[in-house]
């Protein structure tokens, strides 16, 4: 398993739960859930310098890598477009938004895995 990748299933994981937790609770979208998302799209960019790093000194993507690239770009909206929701709609359901941003980028990330050791999609 990748280092990054374990990072990325813990701060997505963290988020998606803090998430959820807020919502329960009936709190609107705050500091702390915010940032958490913030905090996956810290992660996300970390990871695309990485895997750029990674790429560039001889690891390359087993699978197709067009793939790999375009989940990552994609990824990369994700919490930028959650958090353009939970700012627009404060209610506690945006923080429900704000925690499938995380799962969302989880299920992308593993992917994103697979295609990076050349395991073929389902």
């Amino acid at each position: 398993m990748d280092p990054f990748f374990l990072v990325g299933v813990l701060v997505c994981s963290v988020s998606a739960v803090l998430c959820v937790g807020a919502s329960l609770l009936r709190q609107p979208p705050n500091d702390i859930t915010i940032l958490s998302v913030a905090a996956v799209e810290l992660f996300l960019l970390a990871y695309s310098v990485g895997a750029g790093i990674r790429q560039v000194t001889g690891d390359p993507v087993l699978g197709e890598a067009w793939e790999f690239w375009g989940y990552l770009l994609t990824a990369l909206v994700v919490p930028v477009g959650a958090f353009w929701w939970s700012i627009l709609d404060r209610t506690r359901w945006s923080n429900l938004v704000l925690a499938a941003a995380g799962l969302t980028v989880f299920v992308m990330l593993f992917r994103m895995e697979q295609i990076w050791d050349g395991v073929a999609g389902l």
